[in-house]
């Protein structure tokens, strides 16, 4: 059996210079805290994607509306191409759902008190900057 990179997606979503962060579930990266996100479905755009995947993880909307520069993650034997979406206007009662254990609006600061994947820092300080200046 020949074994594929899959495409997913990551919402990077902020509220009062906090972005909403999920610890996982389930391989890959179980127990570890990251964006929320997952395989692009047939067809799905990527925003549509982001949306899906942030509502089932969180109980979170939000308007999607900028990509950022793809990552490469490799673990647990999976192989992931993901593509950071960033959104803004965030609405909801906040809720873990889905292969979420848990979420939560976290700042820069509180990342060193969780177990966190690795591109998590870069990552949040790309996009609370990005978000900053709209």
């Amino acid at each position: 059996m020949t074994q594929h990179p899959r495409v997913g997606v990551l919402a990077l979503v902020c509220r009062d210079k906090r972005l909403l962060l999920v610890e996982r579930g389930r391989p890959p990266n179980q127990g570890l805290w990251g964006f929320p996100g997952g395989k692009l479905e047939f067809a799905e755009s990527l925003t549509a994607a982001a949306a899906r995947e942030l509502h089932e993880e969180t109980g979170i909307t939000a308007e999607f509306f900028e990509l950022l520069p793809p990552l490469e993650a490799v673990s647990d034997g999976f192989h992931y191409i993901l593509i950071p979406v960033l959104g803004r206007n965030p609405e909801g009662q906040l809720a873990a759902g889905d292969d979420a254990r848990d979420a939560r609006w976290l700042s820069r600061a509180d990342l060193a008190d969780l177990p966190i994947i690795a591109a998590v820092p870069p990552l949040f300080d790309q996009a609370l900057k990005r978000l900053s200046s709209l």
